[in-house]
């Protein structure tokens, strides 16, 4: 696996929650470039800064109102393309 920055981590899981929104969806996607825990802190860590919000048990959300998405790096745009 590369090892990508913690911006870049959570980055990837945003792109993936838009692209997917399913959060277990998002998880097995994920899994091939992030560990599942690093995907599991990343999401906790973006529900609580209010980036990303649940909407029912399952379903995940960019709270796009709030924050905005953050650039989508050209070293990270394959990889989202590729989930």
């Amino acid at each position: 696996m590369t090892e990508y920055s913690t911006t870049e981590k959570m980055i990837l899981v945003q792109y993936a929650i838009k692209k997917y929104e399913n959060e277990e969806t998002v998880i097995e996607k994920l899994k091939a470039i992030l560990s599942e825990k690093d995907i599991q802190r990343n999401i906790d860590t973006l529900i609580g800064t209010q980036k990303v919000r649940r909407i029912g048990p399952e379903i995940l959300q960019n709270n796009e109102s709030h924050t905005e998405l953050p650039d989508l790096p050209d070293a990270l745009k394959p990889i989202i393309e590729k989930l």
